[in-house]
């Protein structure tokens, strides 16, 4: 005959602290930086406040502000050792950003066509046919300037040819 197998028991470990293993386990994880130049020059080693202070950058902005009174009587001595990480994000944040909300083009179609016809009556326009939607005066007045803040050029001459 076969030996009978002995399994024992899951049993709850009193002795463990779960809350506090969770929490150590939160704290090693290290955050997703974001930022792809400051990831770079990130060390693992060093504190947030020392890593950003080696980039040139502020931990607490109060404190910011206030040692960059210090610096310019000269008191204070700022020591950057990382200062292409700033010229990395200057240049990154002087490139001109894709603007992701446009107009669509029956939106401009129909913009046109009420400025066109009306100028700036909004509730004339309220009343045309081709108001399929049965926008508002105050509804085609947002759309009109969201058209106008596109196209300025385009709106003008809209209006110019009008009259």
């Amino acid at each position: 005959m076969g030996k009978v197998k002995k399994t024992r028991k899951n049993t709850f470990n009193y002795s463990v602290n779960r809350k506090k293993l969770k929490r150590r386990a939160r704290k090693k994880e290290a955050p997703r930086i974001v930022c792809d130049e400051i990831r770079k020059a990130w060390d693992d080693s060093r504190s947030v406040a020392t890593n950003l202070a080696e980039m040139g950058l502020a931990a607490d902005p109060n404190r910011a502000l206030l040692s960059s009174a210090h610096t310019e009587t000269g008191t204070g001595q700022k020591q950057i050792r990382k200062p292409y990480v700033i010229q990395e994000l200057k240049a990154a944040a002087s490139v001109p950003s894709k603007q992701t909300m446009g107009i669509s083009s029956d939106m401009v179609l129909y913009v046109r066509h009420m400025v066109e016809n009306y100028g700036e009556d909004y509730k004339a326009m309220a009343r045309d046919e081709q108001n399929y939607y049965q926008d508002t005066p105050k509804q085609i007045q947002r759309k009109v300037n969201l058209y106008r803040r596109h196209h300025p050029d385009e709106y003008q001459a809209l209006l110019t040819s009008r009259t």
